[in-house]
């Protein structure tokens, strides 16, 4: 007698470097309590041996810190599952059905590459602008296609995942989720955000560090070189360029910005591999061309 379909098989990546034992313990409860899913989960201990794992769950002792997206394409290549759950360890679930809702949307939609859930604080239960993978975001319960993602806590096909070639590990921390996300789109996939799913992210704020600014910098003309067609690099670093100096307060700020900027200029991009342009037309019909 058939038992119905078959159960999402997902397999889970959660990072640490140890800082966080009461967030990474409360993230693994609730990771591990999800239902209607077969889910395989890895650890993987960025510069150091991961702590306070539970038994059942693997772990991979990298000897540095290598960054955020090539720890998670470390751990990606150490889970099994049709989809792959990306899972800052600061963040948590809030109910059991999180993960299989989320692989729900990918059934209903065989071109979808990538879900993005709404993140929010747990707190005051606000989210972040930058949590919303779109422009207009200040309606972050509005659901719909979506051209980039929050990469901290996204649902990958995997599949598409592995044949983009997965992050770009050598960025090390910012833009690697715009990259991922352009080269999905440019295998012919697209993205959803799906604000009813709900998952809980403390609202810290990256921009306290001196490494955001030059990394976020550098990477944005290195997500410019890697991605678009020659014409656009220029529009895209000038929009860059523009914003930052509207948005800079402070000029010790602003100077970083400026050393990681020409940091990005002299090289390390990686290969180059320009989107098509029915590419372009696509990211802009979607409501994000990718000069913004």
């Amino acid at each position: 007698m058939s038992t119905g379909a078959p159960r999402p098989t997902v397999g889970a990546v959660v990072l640490t470097m140890n800082d966080r034992p009461e967030e990474l313990a409360r993230a693994m409860a609730t990771l591990l309590a999800q239902e209607g899913i077969d889910l395989d989960v890895v650890v993987v201990g960025n510069g150091c041996v991961p702590e306070q794992v539970p038994p059942e769950v693997r772990t991979v002792e990298l000897p540095e810190n290598v960054g955020i997206p090539e720890g998670r394409n470390i751990g990606a290549a150490n889970v099994k599952g049709d989809y792959l759950f990306f899972f800052d360890n600061d963040a948590y679930l809030p109910t059991t059905d999180t993960l299989s809702r989320l692989a729900a949307e990918f059934m209903r939609e065989p071109g979808l590459a990538y879900v993005q859930p709404r993140i929010t604080d747990p707190d005051d239960h606000t989210t972040l602008r930058r949590w919303v993978p779109r422009l207009r975001a200040s309606d972050p319960t509005r659901p719909g296609v979506v051209t980039v993602m929050a990469e901290g806590v996204v649902m990958v096909r995997r599949s598409a995942f592995d044949a983009v070639g997965g992050w770009p590990g050598h960025f090390f921390l910012f833009h690697e989720g715009i990259d991922l996300a352009w080269r999905l789109w440019d295998h012919g996939h697209s993205g959803r955000y799906t604000p009813d799913v709900i998952i809980h992210h403390p609202a810290t704020d990256p921009a306290r560090h001196d490494t955001f600014y030059r990394l976020n910098a550098r990477n944005r003309v290195w997500l410019a070189r890697r991605n678009l067609p020659t014409v656009l690099i220029p529009f895209n670093l000038a929009t860059w360029i523009l914003i930052t100096l509207w948005r800079t307060r402070s000029w010790s700020a602003l100077r970083v910005s400026l050393m990681g900027f020409r940091e990005g200029l002299r090289g390390g991009h990686g290969s180059r591999s320009p989107m098509r342009w029915h590419t372009v037309v696509r990211l802009t019909r979607a409501g994000r061309p990718p000069i913004l």
